[in-house]
């Protein structure tokens, strides 16, 4: 019965950390075209999320948390926009170093691992009623 447990808290480890990790892109992908006010400053940098295996000493076993958000050390993109505020001496602009693409894969996957935790859960879930049932007959 321990290990049913243990392994549900495996499982709400991940889906707590790729609900995180969702944010972040969400927050990346509303910021994509978010340039700066002035000329010479910066536009929205993509942030990344950093995961690490923690010891949990109450299940006995390793558990996944966020640990931080990190800025993208990417470059970032430039258009010509000279009418712009933020445009430079030569009319560019920089422009975030957020590709939609990639934002909409790391999404997908965070989706689909937060679906394989549940799915874990859900199973421990069933093994534990079905154990009590057992016990109960």
């Amino acid at each position: 019965m321990d290990e049913l447990l243990a392994s549900t808290q495996i499982s709400l480890s991940g889906m707590k950390a790729q609900a995180r990790r969702l944010r972040v892109v969400s927050q990346n992908m509303a910021n994509a075209d978010s340039i700066a006010k002035v000329s010479g400053g910066a536009p929205y940098q993509r942030q990344l999320i950093v995961f690490r295996d923690v010891m949990d000493r109450n299940i006995g076993g390793r558990v996944v948390q966020a640990n931080r958000v990190i800025k993208d050390q990417a470059p970032f993109g430039r258009r010509f926009e000279p009418s712009s505020p933020a445009a430079d001496e030569n009319g560019y602009v920089l422009t975030p170093n957020v590709n939609m693409l990639i934002e909409m894969m790391d999404m997908r996957q965070a989706q689909r691992a937060y679906e394989a935790n549940l799915a874990v859960m859900n199973l421990s879930k069933d093994m534990t009623m079905r154990i009590l049932d057992s016990l109960n007959s």
